[in-house]
């Protein structure tokens, strides 16, 4: 039958994934490789890798066909065909709300909701434990930033489409995660691209840059670009410095930034591990903004293959290169003037313990912070700091 081929793809997906990887970057390889597989297989056995992964390191004594049955039943809220196939009493009850699942989960199937996340002691404060754990049980959305001078556009390419969509706020819009992008907005249609794919507790740290026109802003950890791009949708008059150990990265940034007509900036190749006086030496900014290498732990809604990669003793490691890091930015930032302290993690050893840091070792004024609360919004949870020099 059809659920049985399912199980059996589901269990070879899962038997060669080498767990030392993000899905996104194995399966379009396992994919390649195993052609036979058509576009509804791969939808599947694609959705059953992630549901498997939301558990976390919970009920790690069941089968794997018993694990993957329990998360295709906490994380789906429409009748499953597959699972009324092996577990029609699990598939009776699909449609309660989640937390009435999780409940009789842990009644009847040996859920222990705070095995799912085992890290739970080095949360940052106001993480509310219950409603994070749960959130891992439901798929994030995909969220943009919209040009405003495209705002009418997209929004009725949207309502035309169809596409369940929200408009969050002015100039932010959330749809189900997946939806192509490229079939709405071609390419090769704008000069400027319409949209940015952000998400949304991320361009919620805008309000904390506060950029001033022809001031010089250095963006030190800046990957693909993203803060870069709302610091310019602020103050486009901005005099930029962006930076990265990486070069392929940087690359990438060039592409992004040019379909977002951000056309003059300085790029440097620097690793902040070290003295950046051969890069930097004669530099002052206005402004710096530190999106800082981090567990990720924030993020892990979007990659719950992370929570079994992830041990415990890294945290300390991520604390540490931070703290470096930001003692090493910190000589180009004029007096009076913000750094902007960013991470995508929930562990109060990257976000308040840092913080607490620069304030005790380098005498910087903290002014602002927030736990950026993505757990119970489909989004990223991100925490973010301003601290003045």
């Amino acid at each position: 039958m059809r659920a049985e081929q399912q199980l059996r793809s589901f269990l070879k997906v899962l038997e060669s994934y080498p767990g030392d990887r993000p899905i996104t970057k194995f399966l379009p390889e396992f994919f390649k490789k195993n052609k036979q597989m058509g576009s509804t297989d791969r939808r599947m056995a694609s959705r059953l890798l992630y549901n498997y992964f939301r558990l976390g390191k919970a009920i790690v004594n069941k089968t794997k066909e018993e694990r993957l049955f329990l998360a295709e039943f906490l994380c789906n809220s429409i009748d499953n065909p597959f699972l009324e196939h092996f577990r029609p009493d699990l598939n009776a009850k699909i449609l309660l709300p989640l937390d009435e699942k999780i409940a009789f989960a842990e009644a009847h199937e040996g859920l222990v909701l705070e095995e799912v996340f085992p890290f739970l002691k080095h949360l940052s404060e106001g993480v509310d434990s219950a409603q994070f754990l749960s959130s891992f049980f439901i798929q994030p959305d995909l969220f943009i930033r919209v040009n405003p001078k495209s705002l009418a556009m997209v929004l009725k390419t949207m309502e035309n489409s169809s596409i369940d969509f929200k408009q969050i706020g002015n100039y932010t819009i959330s749809m189900p995660n997946g939806t192509n992008l490229n079939n709405l907005f071609p390419d090769t249609s704008f000069t400027i691209k319409p949209y940015e794919v952000q998400d949304l507790s991320s361009q919620h740290t805008l309000n904390y840059f506060k950029p001033n026109r022809y001031e010089h802003w250095w963006d030190a950890c800046a990957a693909s670009g993203g803060k870069s791009l709302l610091l310019f949708s602020e103050q486009p008059d901005i005099k930029l410095v962006v930076s990265d150990i990486r070069e392929s990265v940087l690359d990438n940034l060039d592409e992004r930034f040019n379909a977002a007509g951000l056309k003059t900036y300085q790029k440097k190749i620097i690793d902040l591990t070290k003295n950046a006086d051969p890069e930097l030496h004669h530099y002052e900014f206005d402004g710096i903004i530190l999106d800082a290498p981090c567990s990720g732990s924030g993020t892990w809604g979007r990659t719950p293959e992370m929570i079994n990669q992830f041990e415990e003793f890294k945290i300390q490691g991520f604390q540490n290169l931070q703290k470096t890091i930001a003692s090493n930015v910190l000589k180009y930032l004029k007096p009076g003037k913000p750094l902007i302290y960013i991470t995508c993690s929930v562990f109060r050893e990257e976000n308040e313990e840092v913080v607490r840091h620069l304030q005790s070792d380098h005498s910087m004024k903290l002014e602002s912070l927030e736990l950026i609360k993505g757990y119970n919004k489909k989004a990223d949870t991100m925490f973010i700091a301003r601290l003045i020099r």
